[in-house]
C-alpha cells in the first residue's frame, strides 16, 4: 500500500477531500435515481390504478343497467303473471301474457343495442319467451345444463354474471355475449318459478377494455370469481397457451399488486375487486415503468461528474490553501538547517498552524540563544586549552633545557653554559610573554634558532641543522612554539640514537593558500606505529626520559583546536632514513 502514498500534504488533503466528494456524489446520485425511479414507478402504478378504476366504474354502470333492467322484469306484473299461470299449467292465461312481454322486451331491446337478447325459461329448462320468435330457436335446446342457469338457481333471487361465451340458441347466430341471470320468485311464498335471461354483447366489455392503453407494452385483462378469463386483449394467444397469466395469484390476492421475475418481461400485476364477482387487473412491464430510466440514468451521470470535477477543483483550492502555511514553514525550517538562525516565520492565522508558526518563532529564537551560548563558550574552552597545552610545553622545554646545562656544567664548560644560559633566557622571555598566541614566523625561527643553537652546543658534531624558508612568508603568523616540539623529537628520537651526524633541516613555504613549514632529520626513522602512539600522546609513556612525546601531541591538538580539524601534523618516515614532519595551516596576516 505504501506505494500508494503520497508524501505531500497538498496531494494528501485534495485526495481526501475528492474521495469524500465522489463517495457522498455517488450516495446522492444513487439515493436519487432510486427515490425518482420509485416516484416514477409510484406515479405509472398510480396512473394504472386510475385507469383500472376508470374501466371499472365504465363496466359497473354496464351492470348496474343490466340489473336495473333485471329488476324491471322481476316486477313486471305481465311477466309474474305470466310465469305463475306457466307453473299452474293455465294455457288460456300463457297466450293472455305472451304479446305484452314481448312488446316489453322489444322496447328493453330498442332502447339498449348492447344488449343481444332478453329470455324467460321455466324451471324445466325451456324457453317460453324470448324476443325472437321460437321458430329462430335451436330445438332439441336444454337450458338447465348452462351455467347461467345453474348459477341463477343457487344464487336464490340475486343478479348472476357469467363469464363470456358464444351463445348458440339461435339458428345461424353465434354472439360472444356476457349473460345475466335472475330466478323469478312468486311474491308470497318464494315458489321459484323460472329464470330471466340478459346476453349482453360482449363488444361493450371488448370497446371498454380495447382502448386502454397500459404504458407501451402493458394491458388490461378481467377474470371472474372461477378465475375464467372474461377479457384479454391476446385473448386467442392466452387460448393457445403461448401465453400464460398468473391465475391463481390474483385469485388469492384480493386486491393490491405483486411483480414477477421474468428479467426483461418482468410485469408488475395491479388488481381491483369490482365487487360484483369480477376482478380487473392492469399488467405493468417493470422496465416500462420508468420509461426515461436510461435518461435518467445519463443525467445523474452528467451532473454526478460536473459535481465530481467542481468537487476536485475545490480540493486542490482548499488543499493548496491549508497547505500553503504549512509550506512556508518548511522553508523557514530548510534556513534553519542551513544556519540561518534569524529566520522568522510571518504566519499570523488563527487556527493550529498559525499556533504552530509562533512556536516555531519560540523554537529558533531559543535555538539562537543557545548557539551563541555554545559559541561563547566554546571559545572560552579553545582558550583554556591553548593556554593548558601551551603550558605543559614550557615546563616540558625547561626540562630539557636544563638538563642539557647540567651536563655541560658537569664536565666545566663555563663558556658554553653561560651561552647556553642566556639563549635558554631569551627563549624563556618569548614563551612566557603575555602577547597574542600568533606571532609572525619570524620570530618562531629566532625561538627555533636559539633552540637549535643551545642542542648543538651540547652535541658538538653530533648535531648540525639547516633553516631554509621563503621570504615572503616571515611576515605571516603561527603559533607560538610548534616547531621546538618538533626539533627534540628528531633529536631524541632520530639523531640521538643514529651513529655519524645528524642533520636538522627547516624549511618553510607557501602552498594552495596554506603555510606548510617542514621539519626533516637523517634519524633512525619511525614506523607508523610509533607515529601513531606520538600523535596520541603516549609515545614516551614506556621510554625515558618521561613524558618526552606530549610536545608532539600538544601541538597536533593545538593546530586542530586553532584551524579546524583537517589541519595538523603529518608525518613520513623510513627506518635509518630518517622523518619528515610537515605542519599545515590556512595563511594568517
Amino acid at each position: 500500500m505504501r506505494r500508494f502514498a503520497f508524501t505531500k500534504i497538498q496531494s494528501s488533503i485534495a485526495a481526501a477531500f475528492f474521495w469524500l466528494i465522489l463517495f457522498t456524489t455517488l450516495i446522492m446520485s444513487l439515493i436519487s435515481y432510486n427515490l425518482s425511479v420509485d416516484d416514477l414507478t409510484k406515479k405509472s402504478q398510480d396512473s394504472t390504478i386510475q385507469i383500472i378504476d376508470q374501466v371499472n366504474r365504465n363496466i359497473k354502470a354496464n351492470i348496474i343497467s343490466m340489473e336495473y333492467i333485471s329488476l324491471m322484469a322481476l316486477n313486471n306484473a305481465d311477466i309474474r303473471a305470466y310465469m305463475q299461470a306457466m307453473s299452474q299449467q293455465q294455457v288460456s292465461s300463457q297466450e293472455e301474457y305472451r304479446i305484452p312481454i314481448q312488446n316489453f322486451f322489444s322496447s328493453v331491446l330498442s332502447s339498449r343495442k348492447d344488449i343481444a337478447s332478453l329470455m324467460l325459461a321455466n324451471n324445466q329448462g325451456s324457453f317460453i319467451v324470448t324476443d325472437k320468435l321460437n321458430g329462430m330457436l335451436k330445438s332439441p335446446l336444454d337450458v338447465k345444463r348452462q351455467t347461467w342457469f345453474q348459477g341463477a338457481k343457487d344464487a336464490g333471487g340475486l343478479l348472476v354474471i357469467s363469464a363470456p361465451h358464444v351463445q348458440n340458441f339461435y339458428e345461424n347466430e353465434h354472439r360472444w355475449v356476457v349473460s345475466f341471470s335472475r330466478e323469478i320468485r312468486s311474491a308470497g311464498v318464494g315458489q321459484s318459478l323460472g329464470v330471466f335471461l340478459i346476453d349482453m354483447n360482449f363488444d361493450v366489455i371488448h370497446d371498454i377494455c380495447s382502448d386502454i392503453r397500459v404504458g407501451k407494452r402493458g394491458y388490461l385483462f378481467i377474470v371472474d370469481q372461477n378465475g375464467e378469463v372474461v377479457y384479454h386483449p391476446q385473448q386467442m394467444i392466452l387460448n393457445s397457451d403461448y401465453k400464460t397469466e398468473r391465475i391463481k395469484q390474483v385469485l388469492d390476492k384480493d386486491e393490491g399488486s405483486f411483480a414477477t421475475d421474468e428479467g426483461r418481461d418482468s410485469r408488475l400485476y395491479t388488481i381491483k375487486n369490482t365487487g360484483f364477482g369480477w376482478k380487473i387487473i392492469g399488467v405493468n412491464y417493470l422496465d416500462e415503468l420508468a420509461s426515461n430510466k436510461e435518461k435518467m440514468k445519463f443525467s445523474f451521470l452528467f451532473w454526478g461528474s460536473i459535481c465530481m470535477v467542481v468537487g476536485l477543483v475545490l480540493a486542490i483550492v482548499i488543499s493548496y490553501r491549508l497547505s500553503r502555511p504549512i509550506k512556508r514553514l518548511e522553508s523557514y525550517m530548510k534556513e534553519i538547517e542551513q544556519g540561518n538562525f534569524d529566520v522568522r516565520s510571518d504566519i499570523t492565522e488563527s487556527n493550529e498552524i498559525g499556533k504552530l508558526s509562533k512556536r516555531f518563532n519560540l523554537m529558533t529564537r531559543k535555538i539562537k540563544e543557545l548557539m551563541n551560548q555554545i559559541v561563547v563558550e566554546q571559545e572560552i574552552k579553545r582558550k583554556s586549552e591553548m593556554r593548558a597545552l601551551q603550558a605543559q610545553i614550557n615546563p616540558h622545554f625547561l626540562y630539557n633545557s636544563l638538563d642539557s646545562i647540567v651536563w655541560m656544567a658537569e664536565r666545566k664548560k663555563s663558556e658554553e653554559v653561560v651561552l647556553m644560559t642566556v639563549a635558554l633566557g631569551n627563549l624563556l622571555r618569548a614563551s612566557i610573554g603575555k602577547g597574542s598566541e600568533l606571532i609572525p614566523i619570524r620570530e618562531e625561527l629566532e625561538h627555533i634558532t636559539h633552540y637549535l643553537t643551545i642542542q648543538k652546543m651540547r652535541y658538538k658534531a653530533k648535531l648540525d641543522f639547516q633553516i631554509e624558508v621563503d621570504e615572503d612568508i616571515l611576515t605571516k603568523k603561527s603559533l607560538k612554539l610548534i616547531l621546538q616540539p618538533l626539533v627534540e623529537n628528531c633529536i631524541y628520537h632520530g639523531i640521538k640514537n643514529k651513529s655519524g651526524t645528524g642533520l636538522i633541516r627547516i624549511t618553510g613555504s607557501k602552498l594552495e593558500g596554506c603555510i606548510v613549514l617542514k621539519v626533516q632529520d637523517n634519524g633512525v626513522g619511525m614506523d607508523a606505529e610509533r607515529i601513531n602512539r606520538i600523535l596520541a600522546g603516549d609515545a614516551m609513556q614506556r621510554d625515558k626520559p618521561a613524558n618526552k612525546g606530549v610536545g608532539l601531541s600538544n601541538v597536533h591538538e593545538r593546530l586542530r583546536i586553532y584551524f579546524g580539524e583537517p589541519y595538523g601534523l603529518t608525518f613520513k618516515s623510513e627506518m635509518d632514513r630518517g622523518t619528515e614532519v610537515s605542519i599545515c595551516y590556512p595563511i594568517l596576516e
